[in-house]
């Protein structure tokens, strides 16, 4: 139990960031690492290997959304079995989260890269750089299984309450995965197959040490007896509450691909100012993502407990930290973010650098509707309701797809740099109203149990 943290006590301000700070000091390390590798391909071996790159990332949020809100929707039911102190529970939820892990991780891998050619022409990528990104995506697709272990791995980890390994293990495999690029891009000079390579290498090294962590740390966490037995009921559970949450990031990656075909249409340069500008978003946004993450395992634990008026209490606390880092990410990226791009090509191509900076400013502005939408989503996926968050996924996709076919054509990049904001707002109109009754139901729900 020295392992874990109880987030049914004390101050939400100080639970929410206790959690959080480190996934986010994690995911700023994991996005440093990817700003490093872009780096080095853009630099190193050229725009066109950087674009390569970046021309499959759409695709990849839509197979590994789909692992990864799985995986932390399966976390979701030990969460609260452990907020409920119902340890024996917890155990067998991990037993058969585990079963359904190894299915998904063989199937999706399978089907992955037998399709991955036919995907890459689906999002219009350009015949100048088809056969590095045909690579570079093959190599992550054979990633998947150890990324799924990670993700399920460290999700039974911080549904404890213990964001701290995960972080440290990501330390680790980010550490790994950029000696790997220098030996294999630099030295070798393998171009873009190094760039896979290192990212899978690192992948399979960041579940190993989960697993002895577990093993070795985490017996709380270790099935034994009749724990580790087939439970239909308990699969139908975690199904339940992971397969939305996957279809979330999925639905939501179907809006993004289509966002991405159509600045693939615009050309190289643009498809290459779109991959360093995401680079540098995600290393802002990721902070957003993980206090959602947070509430996520706080509203789970909380539930478990029946503690509902701290759930509320949660949510302020929360939204006063996303305001905050709002103000901190705004003074950074407006007078930055030129140079920030910098970072990945040279100075002189200077279409890359503004069009780039641009994106990033754009998004910048709308950051508190990001923070909205991870904040309440995750908020409602930790009470259990992961149907009702998923819809929000719909929104998102329904807003790009509209960008994509309408604003694009009409406004070329000016108009993929709103493709974000207008998906998060849309995202904000049905989240907000949806956890506001979800709230007043959960309520109504514990005073007739009482009565």
């Amino acid at each position: 139990m020295a392992n874990t943290n109880d987030m049914t006590i004390g101050s939400p301000v100080r639970d929410i960031l206790k959690f959080a700070i480190p996934l986010i000091l994690g995911y700023i390390l994991q996005q440093m690492y990817l700003i490093i590798d872009a780096a080095i391909v853009g630099r190193w071996i050229g725009v066109d290997a950087l674009a390569a790159v970046g021309t499959s990332s759409s695709i990849m949020f839509l197979i590994m959304g789909f692992c990864n809100g799985s995986c932390a929707g399966f976390a979701i039911p030990i969460a609260q079995a452990f907020g409920a102190k119902d340890y024996k529970k917890m155990r067998s939820y991990v037993s058969n989260a585990i079963r359904i892990a190894i299915v998904m991780a063989v199937v999706i891998t399978f089907m992955s890269c037998i399709f991955c050619g036919r995907v890459l022409k689906i999002v219009n990528t350009p015949t100048d750089i088809f056969d590095h990104a045909y690579i570079f995506l093959f190599l992550q697709f054979l990633a998947i299984p150890f990324t799924i272990a990670y993700n399920l791995l460290s999700g039974f980890i911080r549904a404890i309450g213990n964001s701290k390994q995960p972080f440290y293990f990501l330390i680790a495999s980010s550490f790994i995965n950029i000696i790997l690029d220098v030996i294999l891009i630099l030295i070798l000079g393998m171009g873009v197959e190094g760039a896979g390579i290192a990212t899978l290498i690192s992948q399979c090294c960041a579940s190993l040490m989960c697993w002895i962590y577990i093993k070795r740390k985490l017996q709380l966490l270790i099935p034994t007896g009749e724990e580790t037995h087939f439970d239909n009921k308990l699969i139908n559970i975690l199904l339940n509450n992971g397969m939305p949450m996957g279809m979330q990031f999925s639905i939501t990656a179907i809006g993004i691909i289509m966002l991405q075909s159509a600045n693939n249409a615009l050309g190289t340069t643009y498809v290459a100012a779109f991959t360093a500008s995401m680079r540098i978003k995600y290393l802002f946004t990721c902070v957003l993502e993980n206090i959602g993450v947070a509430m996520a395992t706080y509203c789970g634990q909380n539930i478990g407990a029946r503690k509902i008026n701290r759930i509320k209490t949660g949510i302020y606390a929360a939204i006063k930290i996303m305001l905050v880092y709002f103000v901190i990410t705004f003074i950074i990226i407006y007078p930055f973010a030129d140079y920030m791009m910098m970072l990945f090509v040279d100075g002189s191509e200077k279409d890359v650098v503004s069009n780039a900076a641009m994106f990033m400013r754009i998004a910048n502005y709308f950051y508190p509707a990001l923070g909205l939408l991870t904040i309440f989503r995750y908020s409602i996926q930790g009470l259990g309701y992961s149907n009702l968050s998923m819809m929000s996924g719909v929104m998102e996709m329904i807003a790009r797809c509209g960008v994509s076919i309408w604003i694009v054509p009409a406004l070329k990049f000016t108009g993929v740099c709103y493709g974000d904001p207008v998906a998060w707002i849309m995202a904000d109109m049905f989240l907000i109203p949806a956890f506001i009754w979800l709230y007043g139901h959960i309520k109504r729900k514990q005073h007739q149990c009482v009565s």
